[in-house]
């Protein structure tokens, strides 16, 4: 069986789920089970109103996905009112080397990225650098004068795919944080086969400002504003943070976001003195278990060069630890440990829906979106008990988190599998923190 590992006084303690069972009466929910490290401030789950009994459900349901190998490890964070109740690893990060899973682990964050990416695009939106309804061909004037591509009518199809007419508006920056901008993109549209012949890293040495420049070429799926639409506008995020600030768009978040907040582990690459905690990835396989995708090795795409290509819409790795300390910057109203990221009233923005009623149709009715988040509007449509006004993201290779302000709760799960959506894990991380709260 594999194991759920747990700190006690600072020294590791690995113990089947059997063993874990035994223990809880006497250790669970005391500060003394979670791991001591830097940054992570600690407490026991009744003082922040936590049931710590009902948190090591939270324990066995994690430990069970492992055992029943639909995932080969995880790492599962709780926090409330800027204390961590539970973090918790779960199985291997490496099965096929046996490495076990740590709190240190390194995880391809892939989407989750894009919340960094659109805070950091919000620093410079309060030093006065842009208003939201700008256009954004003030930046990028190959975006000036943006075609939109419909059906063709019978008669034109022996001559083109698609027709085009004038966009009805310019593209602006509330739309690429929304996601309203019409875009083309790889999950769907008219433009679906343009969009995979551009698409990023294709070729060695790619750079955000290249690929930008080749998707300003392919009109929009729809004209700008009219409804919502997952992409790669993030990216175009990052480019706009390396024209308004004249800063590389890693150099700028390493300066003016990871360093100050002590992130320590996130990278759009992996050094390679860090590969010993890198987790594997992995898919389903056929009949059943786990089939590796991609091992954490140099030659991965996250960790071998060329450097060129900082993905704002999915490129960094990070750890739980790191990922936790952004997004409580984020519920403290952006500031932590003494360092001001944002001002309270732009993370109040930034968490407010902006796109109406409009259908968020990768996360299905309940929900809005905001700038660079995913925002609860509807507990009850969305089936889910987070609070109104919780926000949230996840990535493409099984990891999630969201921020609960009313609650004041953060909850982090790290894992590396895709696909992933025949697993309820990342419903059953929120289920099993709010089961938890007492008070």
């Amino acid at each position: 069986m594999a194991s759920t590992t747990k700190y006690v006084g600072g020294l590791g303690l690995a113990a089947g789920i059997g063993v874990l069972a035994a223990a809880a009466a006497v250790v669970a929910g005391a500060p003394s089970d979670l791991p001591v490290m830097d940054g992570v401030p600690t407490a026991a789950a009744d003082e922040v109103g936590m049931s710590a009994a009902r948190l090591e459900r939270l324990d066995r349901v994690m430990q069970a996905y492992v055992d029943r190998r639909e995932v080969a490890g995880a790492v599962s964070l709780v926090a409330r009112r800027g204390k961590v109740v539970h973090f918790s690893t779960f199985g291997n990060r490496d099965a096929e080397a046996g490495a076990p899973m740590g709190h240190d682990t390194i995880f391809r964050i892939a989407s989750m990225t894009k919340p960094v990416a659109s805070v950091a695009l919000m620093m410079l939106y309060e030093e006065g650098r842009f208003q939201l309804r700008d256009p954004i061909a003030k930046w990028l004037p190959e975006f000036a004068d943006m075609q939109v591509a419909s059906d063709a009518t019978y008669q034109e199809l022996g001559r083109a795919r698609f027709r085009t007419e004038q966009a009805s508006q310019p593209i602006t920056v509330q739309h690429l944080l929304t996601h309203t901008a019409g875009l083309s993109n790889t999950y769907r549209g008219i433009t679906k086969p343009d969009f995979d012949a551009i698409a990023p890293q294709r070729e060695p040495g790619d750079t955000l400002d290249a690929f930008v420049t080749r998707l300003s070429a392919l009109p929009l799926n729809f004209h700008p504003g009219e409804r919502w639409e997952y992409g790669r506008a993030t990216d175009l995020v990052g480019r706009l943070v390396e024209v308004i600030s004249g800063m590389r768009f890693d150099r700028f978040l390493q300066e003016r976001i990871f360093e100050p907040l002590d992130m320590v582990d996130t990278h759009f690459y992996l050094p390679a003195d860090k590969l010993d905690r890198f987790a594997a990835l992995y898919r389903p396989a056929e009949g059943g278990g786990l089939a590796l995708m991609e091992a954490p090795a140099a030659d991965s795409r996250w960790v071998r060069g060329p450097h060129t290509y900082f993905s704002g819409a999915g490129g960094l790795v990070s750890t739980a630890r790191d990922y936790f300390r952004f997004q409580q910057m984020m519920l403290n109203g952006g500031a932590l440990d003494g360092v001001r990221i944002l001002g309270r009233r732009t993370v109040e923005l930034m968490t407010l829906n902006h796109v109406g009623d409009q259908e968020v149709w990768l996360v299905g009715p309940g929900y809005g979106f905001g700038l660079g988040y995913a925002v609860v509007q509807d507990p009850g449509a969305a089936a889910m008990p987070y609070s109104p006004g919780a926000y949230f993201w996840w990535g493409a290779y099984n990891t999630t988190f969201w921020v609960d302000p009313r609650e004041e709760l953060v909850g982090i799960l790290l894992t590396q599998l895709r696909p992933y959506t025949h697993l309820n894990i990342r419903q059953d991380l929120a289920t099993l923190t709010y089961q938890a709260i007492v008070d």
